[in-house]
């Protein structure tokens, strides 16, 4: 395996988990409305605060949502070029027809 292909699977693997949990789902669907404020994604989604940290961080870490602080609150949005990135990621994944001569027993 190369070093690009290592480091893309990293990132898909990265993006992936990210993506893969229901709480981390509902948060991203939150912030298709735009920004939001920790406080108010708190209330929305009904989660202790410890608990709603480690998805943001999840989040964060792999690049999808990023934040800012504004006095003592911090407020979350989607970042899109995340979603370009997982785009093109799925995108490299289809399938593609292989031509007779490269097909294995042929």
């Amino acid at each position: 395996m190369t070093v690009a292909t290592h480091s893309r699977t990293e990132r898909a693997i990265e993006l992936f988990h990210a993506l893969s949990d229901e709480t981390r789902l509902e948060i991203i669907e939150l912030l298709r409305k735009g920004e939001r404020c920790v406080c108010e994604l708190t209330d929305t989604l009904d989660a202790a605060q410890s608990r709603l940290s480690f998805h943001l961080r999840v989040l964060k870490d792999a690049g999808i949502v990023r934040d800012r602080k504004d006095g003592r609150w911090v407020y979350y949005e989607l970042d899109p070029e995340a979603f370009g990135e997982v785009e093109t990621l799925v995108s490299g994944m289809k399938p593609r027809a292989l031509r007779r001569s490269e097909a294995c027993c042929a």
